[in-house]
């Protein structure tokens, strides 16, 4: 048995994309703070056992990114041909007039360092009127590479090229396609499970109680995705504005994670938020709704 207590690390902690890579479970979060010019880097956490965690500090090498002066937040990463692949956003851009939105950078390990790769952003304007922020990388089982992102309450989906560096038209040859689902805010996050895509997404203000998740289901990553239902919002007397997550899954076990941020309910500091994990079950078309804890005991 695993006892995990809720929230996993000390801290004030956003926007969590978590993974299993080299044998350790790995989460990435943006520091969160009110004042975004106090968000210039991300830390991540690993672990081999769920409970004890180790912090890596400041990830990303941000003299590879110049242009970028505050909102370093939201990450996502991927492994694609041996490398670590982390796309984040930046600067909280408010129109195509302004420099940042989504960026790319790679390294050896999951560790980091994180090195700039382009020499510029990956997405630097609104497309399908998408703020390029929330990104959630996503590979298919035929190792093809997709990116999902967008806030403003408008969702894209694009397949990555090979190298990683840009995008792959699809049939009709736009590159980025949008798939919004009603009710769509930002935070989008997939997983595949017996050939079906759930596609979650979080709804509400993140600023406030509010904030909680949805999610919709397809045959292909494509969409689209209907609103099947809220799965994850205010519990009392536990937690309120729960979202902004990724997952992990435990083969071995058969076993889904979600991990999310949420807050102490009645704390009105924007920035007061912090990382958890409960169950996530997931089933022949369903997510259940998620019951969040303080402390839970995982079978493995």
């Amino acid at each position: 048995m695993t006892a995990i207590s809720n929230p996993i690390v000390p801290g004030w902690y956003a926007d969590p994309e978590a993974r299993t890579y080299e044998g350790r479970y790995w989460i990435y979060a943006t520091r969160s703070h009110t004042d975004y010019t106090k968000q210039m880097n991300l830390d991540a956490f690993s672990s081999d056992d769920l409970v004890n965690w180790t912090k890596h500090e400041s990830i990303i090498e941000m003299g590879d990114f110049p242009w970028i002066w505050r909102a370093v937040w939201a990450p996502t990463i991927i492994e694609h041909s041996g490398k670590y692949y982390l796309v984040f956003a930046s600067n909280d851009i408010q129109s195509n007039d302004e420099i940042g939105g989504l960026e790319i950078a790679v390294a050896d390990t999951p560790a980091g360092p994180f090195r700039g790769y382009l020499g510029k952003p990956l997405v630097d304007r609104f497309i399908h009127h998408a703020q390029p922020i929330d990104a959630h990388l996503f590979k298919d089982d035929d190792g093809a590479v997709y990116l999902y992102y967008g806030g403003w309450r408008h969702c894209n989906v694009a397949r990555m090229t090979g190298e990683m560096t840009g995008f792959v038209p699809f049939d009709g040859a736009e590159t980025i396609l949008p798939i919004t689902p009603d009710g769509y805010v930002e935070g989008p996050c997939m997983i595949k499970k017996d050939n079906l895509y759930y596609l979650m997404w979080s709804m509400g203000d993140w600023v406030d109680g509010s904030y909680s998740v949805a999610y919709g289901v397809s045959s292909s990553p494509l969409g689209p995705f209907a609103n099947e239902g809220t799965i994850l919002q205010r519990q009392d007397p536990i937690a309120e504005g729960p979202g902004h997550h990724g997952y992990l899954h435990l083969p071995e076990s058969d076993d889904w994670l979600i991990v999310y941020h949420r807050r102490i309910i009645g704390d009105r500091d924007p920035g007061s938020r912090i990382l958890c994990i409960d169950r996530l079950e997931i089933d022949d078309g369903v997510i259940r709704p998620i019951v969040m804890t303080d402390a839970w005991e995982l079978q493995k």
